[in-house]
């Protein structure tokens, strides 16, 4: 059985990565992740529709490249709803299975991680203090 040591290391670890992305794409799609009507509007989105008949051109038509772009931003959004509701799943079974205590000081060294690396506080739209007191 694993001590409660090296259980949060893995825990945060995997945390961490998870939130490192998060960051990222929230950043790059402009997406205020501690604003909860921007993030309800996130949530709520309907997901893109994949391309079923790709084509290639050798001309360049903008109205092609605009909805490519526009096609990006939707797949990448989806990829941040994903990983927010997979964030919010292992920090619910990490409860379940591990307790309080050990999510606590997991999700706590993840954060301390993010601010090493030069991400501001919430970035990742994680508020600890909501979190852990119902704010």
């Amino acid at each position: 059985m694993q001590n409660n040591n090296e259980l949060i290391q893995r825990v945060s670890a995997s945390l961490e990565i998870l939130n490192v992305r998060i960051a990222r794409l929230a950043s790059a799609l402009h997406v205020p992740l501690n604003d909860r009507f921007a993030l309800s509007a996130l949530m709520s989105k309907h997901p893109v529709s994949p391309v079923v008949n790709e084509r290639r051109t050798t001309m360049i038509d903008l109205a092609q490249v605009s909805t490519g772009f526009d096609r990006r931003q939707g797949h990448l959004r989806e990829e941040l709803r994903g990983l927010l509701i997979l964030r919010y799943h292992m920090e619910t079974t990490s409860l379940n299975d591990n307790g309080l205590t050990v999510t606590h000081q997991a999700l706590v060294q993840a954060e301390e991680h993010l601010l090493r690396r030069g991400f501001k506080p919430g970035a990742d739209g994680l508020s600890l203090d909501d979190f852990f007191n119902g704010n």
